[in-house]
């Protein structure tokens, strides 16, 4: 079966916003889910972050919701809850992110959803899980960050607290929630019924430090911040070269002994101090030293090419600018195209699963708000009359026309 279908026939719910629930629904969408993203008035929130804009739409929102419909409910209307229950009870997966009980408190959360359709696969996205101590706090990417550890380990000695720029944690969530929804997706072929996830940022930020934190718990250490080297090997780290910097890791011993050949001082990889990975870590200053002196001779590309000659793997730090440049990007085809009502032409890292060129996911570009309204509700069984009552209480927003 081709991947772009493998979920046709699926529906999602989506009352999720931002970013790592919308990046859960939208990889379901690339996989072939009908994905109808459900939108207060004013619209996702995620439709507020920018800059960039792009003729007024944000960028940051629309990478993260294409392959969807946007239908608009207000769920504080009388009609709202009833309206997200009727859609809810024809669909396969509903996947949300308000904070722990707010779903219940408007009478669509799973205990309720579920009673109408046991088959549900009930997914919340939120910020510490729907129980423990912490579940009423609000929490964002760079929060979850910080207060998950992650944000202690990045940089060096003499750095203030830095966090990762791109939104790790919220991406690594989203990749979660999607695992999460496919199996329990094949967990109701075998049994029939739904279920209810709790996935969560703070989990998530934990997992992501897989390797780092088993070290903790194995050493009792914390760990140093170490800025571009790996705290387990060296060289595994950045070097400054005439022109530029480059990433070297030749931390294997024949690597490494390899490393000092292109160097020209192949006695160096002989020096007690250097012999072993354990050595060569403990020891890592110095080595650092040896290596800025040498690589500092010559440009990042003579490098590079040097030390591909000899097996010896390395790359050059490249900006955004130098990776769209990348032949390897372009082969693999992970930039797509796609288009929205009100932006036009918007390009953004597709869903690269390695059987096809990601752009052949792209079915429909992101949503203006409320561009789909009448069509799903009336997908849904809704009569005219009826669709034009609820746009006539504002409980549904339809978008009329387009500028374009």
């Amino acid at each position: 079966m081709n991947l772009n279908a493998a979920l046709a026939g699926i529906r999602v719910l989506d009352f999720a916003q931002v970013g790592a629930g919308p990046m859960c629904s939208m990889q379901l969408g690339d996989l072939g889910a009908d994905v109808i993203k459900v939108e207060p008035p004013v619209g996702d929130l995620g439709r507020k972050l920018g800059p960039p804009w792009q003729q007024g739409e944000s960028v940051v929102s629309m990478s993260f919701n294409r392959n969807k419909r946007s239908l608009v409910i207000d769920l504080k209307k009388p009609g709202g809850p009833a309206l997200a229950r009727r859609l809810a009870a024809q669909s396969d997966v509903v996947l949300e992110s308000f904070r722990p009980g707010v779903m219940d408190k408007l009478g669509i959360g799973y205990a309720e959803l579920s009673r109408e359709n046991p088959r549900l696969v009930f997914c919340s996205v939120s910020a510490y899980g729907q129980g423990g101590p912490w579940r009423e706090k609000p929490g964002v990417d760079g929060i979850i960050q910080a207060v998950s550890g992650l944000m202690s380990n990045i940089g060096n000695a003499e750095s203030p607290p830095l966090k990762v720029l791109a939104p790790a944690v919220d991406m690594v969530t989203g990749f979660l929630a999607t695992t999460a929804v496919l199996a329990a997706l094949r967990a109701r072929d075998a049994s029939g019924m739904g279920q209810h996830l709790d996935v969560n940022l703070y989990n998530s930020a934990v997992m992501l430090q897989q390797s780092a934190v088993a070290s903790y718990l194995s050493s009792g250490e914390l760990p140093a911040r170490t800025g571009t080297a790996a705290p387990y090997s060296a060289p595994n780290e950045a070097f400054p070269t005439k022109d530029g910097w480059i990433m070297i890791a030749a931390y294997h011993e024949d690597r490494w002994k390899s490393l000092c050949g292109v160097l020209g001082d192949p006695a160096l990889a002989n020096d007690p101090q250097f012999v072993t990975n354990p050595k060569r870590v403990a020891n890592r200053k110095r080595l650092m030293a040896e290596l800025t002196s040498r690589l500092a001779s010559k440009t990042s590309a003579e490098w590079q090419a040097l030390l591909e000659a000899a097996d010896i793997i390395c790359g050059p730090i490249a900006d955004y600018a130098m990776l769209m440049d990348s032949p390897q990007l372009l082969h693999n085809g992970v930039i797509i195209e796609t288009e929205n009502a009100i932006a036009g032409k918007v390009r953004m890292p597709g869903l690269a699963l390695g059987d096809c060129n990601a752009q052949s996911r792209v079915r429909r570009g992101p949503p203006a708000i409320g561009e789909h309204s009448r069509e799903i509700l009336s997908e849904a069984g809704l009569d005219d009359a009826e669709i034009a009552g609820l746009i006539a209480s504002a409980t549904v927003v339809q978008r009329e026309g387009s500028p374009r």
